[in-house]
Order: C-alpha cells, then structure tokens, then sequence
C-alpha cells in the first residue's frame, strides 16, 4: 500500500520499478487495485442476496445509498475520514464525486432489488461484479486488440468466459451463454457508467429470456 502511495506521488522504489515498467504505468497499477477491489465489493454484495432476505436488503442498501452520499459530500467538501480518504487518494479516479464508482454500484443494486423478483436481482449484481471487473483486468494485462473507447478485445472476451462459468452455477447453460455474452456487450458498449447500466440491462434480459 505504501508503494502504491509512493507510485502516485511519482516516488517509485528501484525494487518497484520492475513491477511498473511490466505494468505500463502507475495508472495501470492503480486501476489493477480498483478493480480488485471492485470484484471483492461486488461478489460481498452478491453473497449479501443469496443469504438474506429481500426486506433486509431493501433496508440495507437503502441506508448503505444515503451513508455513501453523505460521506462522499464531505469528502468533496474537504473532511477528511478514517481509512476511507486514503483508500481514495490511492485508487479513486478524479470524479467531482468522490467514491462514485462504489455508489453507483450500490445504487443500481438498490435499483435493481426494487424492479426485478430477487434472483434475478442477484443474477444482476454478479453480472456487473464479474463483467465489469474481470475485463478490465485482463484488458490491461493482456489486451493487445482495442475495439471502443480503449476497450480490448481480450478483456471482453475474459470477461464473457468468467462470468458464463459463474453463471452456470445458477441458470442454464443456454440462458448462461446468453447472459454473459449481453452483459459483455453492455460492458463494452455502454456510453454512461457501467456501474447504473450493466444491473439494470441485465434484469430486463433475464426476464425477457423468462
């Protein structure tokens, strides 16, 4: 933690520089611990809906929205919070709302407990977890072939792969192949935050796909 520290303050140790030069830069390197991060968030929330029941979720996403937006209104503001504002300084990307990327995954969470029957819900949450995560990370490692926006290739295909196996856990093959394939499209395609999109999108496919 205290290198990556050191790699945004454009101090980077001799030992750490291997480790940057494999990894293009410390923007690459951040964005590694992001979207670690985001797989952790994302699968805690997801495990959150295979065990408890919808009115608790509905209580407790609601009330984890308006915590969020309080503290990224005083972090914006300048207040400084235990360990939240330095795991900001250290993987949030410059957005005027700080922490944006875990808000808008709580809230399309939220969202998408309000419109869609629970596991579908969950199917959702775990689509944008996976999707979203899993081909960022291997587009930076691996990807070679962008196609939109930056976006590779490879990660999207990484993408796809992961969340079809996990998918496979809970719906059938065809259904699972389709899914992940929609959710990958959406991923790569989407002109807003993926975060609101990918849940919602992925709901409404499960229930047209019954």
């Amino acid at each position: 933690m205290d290198r990556l520290r050191d790699c945004r303050n454009g101090k980077i140790t001799r030992g750490f520089a291997i480790f940057i030069s494999r990894s293009r830069d410390c923007s690459v390197m951040r964005e590694y611990l992001r979207q670690s991060i985001h797989l952790i968030f994302g699968l805690a929330i997801a495990g959150l809906m295979l065990f408890l029941e919808r009115d608790i979720l509905l209580v407790g996403f609601s009330l984890a929205v308006f915590i969020g937006f309080i503290i990224s209104d005083a972090v914006a503001r300048g207040y400084r919070i235990f360990f939240i504002s330095p795991m900001l300084d250290l993987v949030d990307r410059r957005d005027a709302l700080p922490g944006k990327g875990a808000l808008f995954f709580m809230l399309s969470a939220l969202i998408s407990l309000i419109l869609f029957p629970l596991p579908t819900a969950f199917l959702s949450v775990l689509a944008l977890s996976l999707v979203d995560g899993a081909a960022t990370i291997a587009g930076k490692a691996w990807g070679r072939t962008r196609i939109v926006r930056g976006k590779t290739l490879e990660g999207s295909v990484a993408g796809a792969l992961i969340s079809f196996m996990a998918f496979l856990f809970f719906i059938p093959l065809g259904q699972a192949a389709l899914l992940a394939l929609f959710v990958s499209a959406v991923e790569l395609l989407s002109p807003v935050d993926d975060n609101l999109v990918i849940p919602v999108a992925a709901g409404v496919f499960l229930q047209l796909l019954g």
